[in-house]
């Protein structure tokens, strides 16, 4: 079952999630760009900059499993962002999907989106990915792998990937948790929290 493949750390979730395949309302898109999150101090992965460190709260429940749900949060109170959980049942990890690629459905990717937006930024950053797809706050815990799922989730084969610090964060800021397909425009700039503590000083 494609779930249980994801019951491991949230670095490899990470790499499995790269070139999955995400279909939602009409739109199907190849995962390009994710953040790997892991959970609480005393947990296998503690995370600072993970919404589950302090705990399980109604907000968050979801990250704490089954892995292959899907977790989303509005970031700065508006824009719609997307996680699938990850790790055994009742440990808390997540993996951010900043970036896809559209692959079928364009049209309503474009209208969600704008006509303006370039094809390569569709579905570039997790809030703009989220509204290219469709995804809402409705989608939260839903089983990405359950046929019945508004939001279906498909994972492939390993793919080439790199890595570097994570986007935005001010917590754990330079740790190397954030994975994408190189050569893809799709991908979202590196852009540091002026918040983030100095190079090799965020842990």
């Amino acid at each position: 079952m494609d779930a249980l493949r994801l019951a491991v750390d949230p670095l490899a979730a990470a790499r499995l999630l790269l070139g999955a395949t995400l279909t939602c309302r009409g739109v199907t898109a190849t995962i390009a760009e994710v953040e790997a999150y892991g959970g609480v101090p005393d947990g296998p992965w503690p995370d600072p900059a993970a919404h589950s460190y302090r705990g399980p709260t109604g907000r968050n429940t979801v990250m704490f499993g089954p892995p292959g749900r899907m977790y989303t949060y509005r970031s700065y109170g508006m824009h719609v962002c997307a996680n699938v959980v990850c790790g055994p049942d009742g440990t808390a990890a997540a993996v951010l999907l900043r970036a896809a690629v559209i692959d079928a459905g364009q049209p309503l990717a474009r209208g969600r989106r704008g006509e303006s937006v370039a094809d390569a930024a569709l579905a570039r950053g997790p809030g703009n990915l989220c509204s290219a797809l469709g995804i809402t706050m409705a989608d939260n815990g839903i089983d990405l792998f359950d046929p019945r799922s508004p939001v279906q989730l498909r994972l492939g084969e390993p793919v080439e990937a790199q890595c570097g610090p994570r986007v935005g964060i001010s917590q754990a800021a330079d740790r190397p948790w954030r994975f994408w397909r190189p050569a893809t425009p799709e991908v979202s700039a590196y852009r540091r929290s002026p918040r983030a503590p100095a190079p090799g000083a965020s842990d």
